[in-house]
């Protein structure tokens, strides 16, 4: 049952204050006189009269000046502006929780980290539960205990509700904090903004000496990349996980969804995102995680991050969907796949005469941002496809591989979508068992959450209808018989 969370303020009623230093996001681009693109999900952006000057001036930073707030707040809203507010450190308005069960050996290590801040332990039914109590106690933390393990979800809530300040940290026993205050004052920086819900840093794996160690530290399944973001579905950071993150208490109603025991997290960020709130990512603060001690354990954690997605896409719907793209890009890309390129040449070609007509009276370029957008969308796409499949599916697509006829179109499926995983980072050879068995891991506990949950909303594509006709590819003019 969905937790109940309160409604943010209206953007239009907290325009972004004067004097309020901004940043243009790093991806957004300046397509022609007031067409701007960028953010994530990717949108097309037109600026009213005389705002580009505005917006240009913001690339490298600047203060947003007096008849500015109402625009500094939309491009806010869109993702393609981020307020940069000085970090001050604010301990007494924070409440730390840290879930633990057993760990006291890493309980220990974190508390010690945390020293000076309000923390509240959570103990969820620890075998050692004298052991829990007495390094609680150790480190003048907080402690309420419950008899029977009831699961992440419901011990965060618990220390929400055993604890009263505007802000919590939700920080895992497993979490590594170099600094503690440090992170704490440049994440709650953020919540100057009253429309801020919550904020996380980014989660490295903790560097080591196994090779599952080297793996972790560059591709943690907590890593949610290395640039900022509003965490939004269906975007490059589509959420962040709750093993370190800032929450105002205010918007957090009823908390975490206790019947999820996993995937409560991806839950919460986006019903506060459905309820109007921000929830931002922060790359460039960063905390390690330790790995899972065991293959077994590493293994485990790939099936059962898999296996949540199926009862999430009851909550969620096509949010969960393995990958989305409209009919004709699907069809370019799978003709491709198949021998036949011209096809996708062809639908690329009508979508951006297309796409030219439609702009032609409304900026002054129409062939160069007719050009840029049907090709940054086209090209980007194939990739992105087949790496959700090889995540989802990679067990069938190398089953496919076995059939003569497929086997050539399957191979280069499964080698485009497992390299994409090293598009900005340098390829070792080690890394790749690892790469494909933790997309095998994932794969195998989407399909068995599929049976468990009885839900296939996270096997089924989400493919949309597109404005580009049957006509347009052919070539027909409106009008034209048969049909």
């Amino acid at each position: 049952m969905s937790q109940l969370l309160p409604l943010a303020p209206l953007p239009v009623e907290v325009p972004i204050p004067a004097g309020t230093k901004v940043v243009l996001d790093e991806g957004a681009k300046f397509l022609d006189r007031d067409l701007l693109s960028g953010g994530s999900p990717w949108r097309l952006l037109r600026l009213p009269g005389g705002s580009r000057a505005v917006a240009e001036r913001w690339v490298h930073g600047d203060v947003v000046q007096a008849g500015e707030e109402r625009f500094a707040r939309t491009l806010v809203q869109q993702g393609l502006l981020h307020p940069q507010y000085r970090a001050t450190s604010r301990v007494d308005d924070v409440d730390v929780i840290v879930p633990v069960r057993d760990d006291v050996e890493s309980l220990e290590t974190l508390l010690a980290s945390l020293s000076g801040l309000h923390v509240t332990v959570v103990d969820d039914a620890s075998a050692n539960a004298e052991d829990v109590a007495e390094c609680a106690d150790r480190f003048g933390a907080d402690l309420v205990r419950f008899d029977v393990n009831r699961g992440p979800a419901s011990a965060r809530n618990a220390g929400a509700r055993a604890t009263s300040r505007p802000l919590m940290w939700f920080v895992d026993v497993d979490v590594v904090l170099d600094n503690a205050v440090d992170v704490l004052a440049r994440l709650q920086a953020h919540f100057d903004d009253p429309l801020e819900g919550a904020v996380a840093p980014r989660i490295r794996g903790a560097r080591g000496t196994s090779r599952r160690d080297n793996f972790e530290e560059r591709f943690s399944p907590l890593d949610m990349g290395d640039r900022s973001a509003l965490v939004l579905p269906n975007s490059a950071v589509p959420y962040v996980p709750s093993a370190c993150v800032l929450v105002r208490r205010s918007c957090l109603g009823d908390g975490f969804d206790e019947s999820l025991r996993v995937g409560e997290d991806v839950d919460l960020m986006w019903r506060l995102h459905d309820h109007g709130w921000l929830v931002r990512y922060v790359a460039d603060v960063t905390v390690t995680h330790l790995a899972r001690r065991t293959w077994r354990g590493w293994w485990n954690q790939r099936i059962v991050y898999g296996q949540s997605s199926s009862e999430l896409a009851k909550r969620h719907g096509t949010r969960l969907a393995p990958f989305r793209a409209d009919t004709w890009t699907l069809l370019a890309w799978t003709s491709a796949l198949a021998g036949k390129p011209m096809i996708g040449l062809r639908i690329i070609d009508a979508a951006r005469d297309q796409l030219r007509e439609r702009m032609r009276t409304t900026t002054d370029n129409a062939d160069k941002v007719a050009g840029e957008l049907v090709g940054r969308g086209m090209v980007r796409a194939g990739p992105l496809m087949a790496r959700a499949a090889v995540r989802t599916f990679g067990i069938v697509i190398v089953m496919s591989a076995l059939h003569p006829k497929l086997r050539r179109r399957a191979l280069t499926l499964f080698i485009v979508g497992t390299a994409y995983r090293w598009r900005s980072a340098r390829v070792r050879l080690a890394d790749i068992p690892l790469g494909v068995a933790d997309d095998v891991a994932y794969g195998a506990g989407v399909f068995s959450g599929a049976v468990r949950f009885r839900s296939l909303g996270a096997l089924k594509p989400n493919i949309t209808k597109s404005t580009l006709g049957l006509r347009n590819v052919l070539g027909l003019k409106p009008g034209a018989g048969g049909l």
